[in-house]
């Protein structure tokens, strides 16, 4: 999907890492052994987005470093982008969550919508078995390279703190969120608040 975006598949691959790694600098040859890509690619690939203001380059003993230009002004868009491609694109984790459990609720906030503020990146609610919840957890962290806080509720805790107006929940519902599961609001209202 990104590919068509993005013009390839190498560069999607490069700006995956890239980008949820914001904080590290990469030199060429570590990302083309990392990601299993030839190295005229990658520094094909790094050269464009250097151009293009999404990394910048520095130089150390004459080797070529990059990293992402945190204030490039796309850089929010792209990096949440990214992150919602990946959690989206990997039916693995949706499929595997409905297998160990009946999601009454699932939304995607934190990293996954550039929302740094949010206590949490992924709130499930429903009844979860929870030694398979966090196998599936292990997997897509293992996938996006990257830890990922999440809450699990059952469906009688957040609706009452839905109701009480708990502050935890108010902030994940009313800040950044991407709802994908919404099974305790059958009118679609609060969905569409988001």
């Amino acid at each position: 999907m990104l590919e068509s975006i993005f013009g390839s598949a190498t560069r999607v691959k490069m700006l995956n890492l890239l980008l949820l790694a914001a904080d590290q600098r990469f030199e060429p040859a570590r990302l083309a052994r990392d990601l299993d890509l030839p190295a005229n690619s990658v520094r094909h690939e790094l050269d464009n987005l250097v151009r293009f203001g999404l990394l910048s380059e520095e130089k150390v003993l004459k080797k070529r470093y990059f990293s992402v230009k945190a204030d490039f002004i796309l850089y929010p868009e792209i990096k949440a982008l990214f992150a919602k491609a990946q959690i989206l694109s990997s039916q693995k984790f949706i499929f595997g969550l409905q297998k160990i459990s009946q999601p009454k609720f699932l939304a995607l906030t934190g990293i996954f919508t550039n929302y740094p503020e949010a206590q949490t990146d992924l709130l499930v609610v429903g009844n979860v078995r929870r030694p398979a919840f966090l196998k599936l957890m292990k997997e897509l962290e293992h996938d996006l390279g990257r830890e990922i806080n999440f809450t699990i509720m059952t469906e009688k805790e957040f609706l009452y703190r839905e109701e009480i107006m708990d502050i935890f929940l108010y902030n994940i519902l009313s800040g950044k969120t991407l709802v994908l599961i919404d099974n305790l609001h059958p009118t679609g209202d609060q969905a569409q608040k988001r």
